[in-house]
């Protein structure tokens, strides 16, 4: 595991967010119909936001 736990949030154009995480090969750990569930879920589950964003052309 990595340490601090890291995970990939990627947004689609139609609104829909996919978290993915990079300790199980970008697995695809939770999938939702809009930003603010994922936000909630990972807020849930104890993550902790960093600032910034990475574009997905950048991976």
């Amino acid at each position: 595991m990595l340490s601090p736990p890291y995970i990939l949030l990627l947004g689609d154009p139609a609104g829909s967010c996919h978290v993915y995480d990079p300790a199980e090969n970008y697995k695809v750990v939770f999938s939702s119909a809009t930003y603010d569930e994922a936000q909630t879920w990972l807020l849930e589950d104890e993550y902790e936001p960093v600032e910034g964003r990475l574009s997905a052309s950048e991976l």
